[in-house]
């Protein structure tokens, strides 16, 4: 089967199940677990900051930066597309009384800066929530996977500071981002106070997150992980595999994304499907398909029959996610059986 849903899919190499087996273990919750102690430490140093806490999800990675950096009643300002507005459950708002805002999306990721402008720019009022955050996205996953402009990072922070906000990035990916722009991560997080990635992503680790950001702020955030369930004891085991991912698997996500370009020119070629552009891209490829939701799903199904996978992202949209676990033969035979589903669901 040829799994193009998500690059969540991806399993632990085999030098990270090794890894997992010979962990040096203690109890994470006294601060005691080596393991955990060094991942912490490497993450920290990677992304310009001065501390990190690992969790077991990029969910609870954001929801305790939030949460952290709010107070209840006061608004986080965020994109309409992004990842913590739409597909995080609303964590913020439901346990934090955080005023989830958003500010429109470009379809390049940014957000439009003239929105949150205005929105900074009101007047203090008691009948309106007073803001408490601005947060970002890179890469924007709703965006096509996008890989988003540093300057508009530098924008949004000098915006924000200035009227004494902090900054705060969901970097999931940020180092799909940081090698479509031809940075370094540390460089990319260096315009927010917090920033938090996903190990279980193209780094390919079974589970977690971390979230980094000066000691101070990691000192709080560890009470709202705790409140949120997410203290752990002996979790070296996952921070083993976070090590080795941090070691091994960054260069090769270069890997990723030809094949993502190599699909998007594949799928571009063929008839009733129109691949949506993106100025950077990624790993990530999202496609429309011509006709109504009804081809849309014969063709989706059609694709299974032929052992590819895709993930849905709207009645007739589509997206296709390279990782650790496709190759180029695997993306030529995905283009070769989207070809024939799409003529057997459009009926050419």
């Amino acid at each position: 089967m040829i799994d193009l849903r998500s690059d969540t899919v991806t399993l632990p190499t085999d030098e990270m199940r090794e890894a997992i087996a010979r962990a040096e273990l203690g109890d994470d919750v006294y601060g005691e677990d080596p393991t955990i102690n060094q991942l912490e430490q490497i993450a920290a140093s990677m992304m310009g900051k001065e501390a990190a806490m690992l969790v077991p999800s990029g969910t609870m990675a954001n929801l305790a930066a939030m949460l952290t950096h709010c107070t209840r009643g006061t608004k986080a300002f965020l994109g309409s597309q992004a990842h913590t507005y739409v597909y995080e459950a609303g964590g913020a708002a439901a346990l934090g009384g955080v005023v989830m805002t958003p500010i429109q999306n470009t379809p390049g990721g940014e957000l439009d800066l003239d929105q949150l402008r205005e929105e900074l720019e009101r007047p203090p009022d008691a009948h309106f929530a007073p803001p408490g955050l601005v947060a970002l996205e890179n890469t924007h996953n709703l965006c096509a996977g996008a890989a988003v402009d540093l300057s508009h990072a530098a924008a949004v922070s000098e915006l924000a500071h200035g009227y004494s906000l902090p900054v705060h990035l969901d970097g999931a990916r940020i180092f799909n981002a940081a090698l479509a722009l031809e940075t370094a991560p540390e460089k990319i997080a260096s315009f927010t106070d917090s920033v938090s990635f996903c190990l279980s992503k193209g780094l390919a680790c079974p589970v977690g997150s971390l979230l980094c950001g000066s000691s101070e702020f990691i000192a709080k955030a560890r009470r709202m992980r705790k409140a949120l369930g997410g203290g752990m004891r002996q979790a070296g085991i996952i921070a083993a595999a976070g090590i080795v991912a941090l070691h091994t698997m960054i260069d090769r996500l270069a890997e990723d994304h030809l094949n993502a370009r190599a699909l998007a020119e594949g799928l571009s070629l063929i008839a009733g499907i129109e691949v949506r552009p993106v100025k950077r891209r990624t790993n990530m490829v999202v496609f429309d398909i011509a006709g109504n939701a009804q081809a849309a799903a014969a063709f989706a199904a059609s694709l299974k029959e032929r052992a590819v996978l895709i993930g849905a992202r709207g009645p007739t949209a589509f997206r296709a996610v390279t990782h650790y676990g496709i190759s180029r033969i695997d993306v030529d035979r995905a283009v070769a059986a989207a070809s024939e589903a799409a003529a057997e669901a459009l009926g050419d």
